[in-house]
């Protein structure tokens, strides 16, 4: 019986699976099936290692929807087969797909670490071959039988994080992420310590995906001077079902009578509007100052401690389930995945 612990690596794109061209300098994707020969360190782990790579790769500035179902369906068709599960994707837009996948990959039990790098694998100070050799070993990570940590995460530079709190804040820096309202599930050092405390336990259900994530929504960042015209624009959009507006602060806005009025007509037409604060750290308090209560008089719903990417993919989860706006509200101000502290 083969007790090796067994790790599907899935290739989306990015800037972790590229080598450079010794005649043209160029960066390339490099071959999957040969991933040894570029990190011939995994070889050391006794884990079956296999992996997918898509065809063609996609830069994380085209991701959408659609290739959030790809993953999922793929995890879905090999889930039986695999303890855990590494995406490699790039950093752009990672913690959107990290958020829709905890989303979309319901009762998971096993691993799904989401990581990348700020430069390729094929460079010789690549941060790719730390980032890629711990994900790894977290995907394979067990306890008791059980995986350590049952979650769509993001491991980059060390850290560990629930994949549905992140956000990416330096374009620069190896450190390109940060989880502001939620503890790092692990921390890779001489050892990787686990915050055991932090990591979310699975129900005992049957895992299933969810493939109907509906985007007909839009963000509305408010900023000092907006004009009425841009605001009513955003919320006239024709089909529209569900507006993340990002506020100031805790979740103010301004109190003119146009802004309340614009935001009012949205709300009874059946648009959902939804607040969640500009600032990375901290949660929205409606109740707290006068520029929110009169928001949540009209029927603007709390994301609490959300980020922007958990709101969007949140709400996109939601919509595509069809519920009615008293459902639609009494769930996204409930957390489902860890997603938010209300």
């Amino acid at each position: 019986m083969n007790t090796k612990p067994s790790i599907l690596v899935i290739y989306t794109g990015g800037t972790i699976g590229m080598v450079e061209d010794s005649s043209t300098g160029a960066l390339n994707p490099f071959d999957f099936e040969h991933l040894t020969d570029q990190v011939p360190e995994i070889r050391k782990f006794n884990y079956a290692i296999d992996s997918i790579s898509f065809d063609p790769i996609i830069d994380s500035s085209n991701m959408e929807p659609a290739v959030w179902v790809r993953l999922a369906g793929l995890i879905e068709q090999h889930y039986e087969r695999y303890d855990g599960f590494v995406i490699l994707h790039g950093s752009d837009t990672m913690a959107y797909t990290a958020s829709a996948l905890s989303f979309m990959l319901e009762n998971l039990s096993k691993p799904v670490i989401l990581t990348g790098s700020q430069l390729p694998l094929g460079m010789i100070r690549t941060d790719g071959k730390e980032n890629f050799i711990t994900a790894i070993e977290i995907a394979a990570a067990q306890k008791n039988g059980r995986a350590m940590v049952p979650e769509v995460c993001i491991y980059f530079e060390y850290q560990l994080y629930r994949g549905n709190r992140t956000h990416k804040y330096n374009a620069e820096h190896f450190e390109a992420f940060r989880s502001v309202n939620y503890p790092v599930l692990a921390q890779a050092g001489v050892q990787i310590k686990y915050n055991e405390g932090a990591i979310h336990q699975p129900y005992d259900q049957e895992f299933r995906i969810f493939t109907r994530m509906d985007n007909s929504i839009a963000i509305l960042k408010l900023f000092p001077g907006m004009h009425p015209e841009v605001v009513r624009s955003i919320l006239k959009i024709g089909g529209l079902k569900g507006v993340v507006m990002e506020s100031f602060g805790s979740g103010n806005a301004p109190t003119a009578g146009w802004f309340l009025d614009a935001l009012k007509e949205a709300i009874d037409s059946g648009i959902l509007v939804c607040n969640v604060t500009q600032c990375r750290g901290g949660s929205v308090d409606m109740k707290k100052y006068e520029t929110g209560i009169g928001m949540e008089r009209i029927g603007v719903v709390s994301g609490y401690d959300m980020t922007t990417e958990a709101a969007v993919t949140k709400l996109m989860y939601l919509l595509g389930n069809g519920y009615p706006m008293d459902r639609l509200k009494k769930y996204f101000q409930t957390p489902l995945r860890g997603e938010m502290t209300a």
